[in-house]
């Protein structure tokens, strides 16, 4: 299987929250370095106009100052840790898809229209297969378009229950259906009215999938179960139309990767 990387959007919002905390750990060393600074000069202005007890204080608040440190930059933040955990799955799907599949088949990391991101397509002789990663510690139970992560522990006891939504309140489904449907019409526009089969892929150890009715998109746990969907798929497309095809979804992605810069 050949990888075409388009992008790496949660690389690169990894590497900017590693700024941001580095950044404010470096503001929050030199302001503690600056008021240390601003004591010194306090008691040494005591000490120089012998005022003792204003000197004594500022010596007990220098000790003090001193004892205090600045907040750690060298600690992940939970923002990180699922960022990598992200990465690592989509990495997972990738490598193992990677070992399976034969030359004929092209994997493309990180695509972008106007509707939002899609993590892999995955271009073959059996179609396009548009595939969303999803590292959730959880039972994940789907009524259509909703998605709702139960958390249990050990003992089987129900500890947690949220809903499953990005940034912008979409459950994973939407997520990949609205830049599938995005990426459907251009092609059927450009003369390619392929269907884009989407897979949402639940890639954590712990990942099971419950109660599940009016799916609107492909629910994998295993890429064993992406392999299933990718064999059972009625569809055919050449070497022709999967260059065509190929070479569309990347000057379509270039250009919404131009506009959102």
């Amino acid at each position: 299987m050949r990888t075409v990387e388009l992008s790496d959007h949660p690389s690169d919002l990894l590497t900017a929250a590693i700024r941001r905390r580095e950044v404010a750990g470096s503001d929050a060393g030199s302001k503690h370095g600056k008021r240390l600074a601003a004591l010194r000069e306090q008691r040494d202005a005591a000490r120089r106009g012998r005022k003792w007890w204003t000197y004594l204080r500022m010596t007990y608040a220098i000790s003090k100052h001193k004892r205090s440190r600045p907040p750690r930059i060298s600690v992940p933040t939970d923002a990180e840790e699922i960022l990598r955990a992200g990465i690592a799955g989509e990495q997972k799907v990738a490598t193992q898809l990677a070992e399976a599949l034969g030359d004929e088949w092209t994997l493309l990391h990180g695509y972008r229209n106007s509707r939002g991101e899609i993590d892999h397509l995955l271009l073959g002789p059996k179609g396009l297969f548009a595939i969303e990663v999803k590292n959730v510690n959880a039972t994940v139970n789907v009524s259509g378009d909703t998605w709702q992560a139960d958390k249990y522990d050990r003992y089987g006891n129900l500890v947690e229950q949220y809903t499953i939504a990005d940034r912008r309140g979409r459950s994973p489904s939407e997520q990949l259906n609205q830049p599938a449907d995005a990426l459907a019409s251009f092609l059927h526009g450009r003369g390619q009215p392929r269907p884009v089969r989407r897979v949402v892929a639940l890639t954590h150890p712990r990942s099971k999938l419950g109660r599940h009715t009016s799916l609107t998109v492909n629910v994998a746990v295993t890429t064993a179960d992406i392999l299933r969907i990718v064999r059972d798929s009625p569809d055919n497309l050449d070497d022709r139309s999967r260059a065509a095809i190929q070479n569309l979804i990347e000057h379509d992605h270039a250009f919404h990767e131009k506009r959102a810069r």
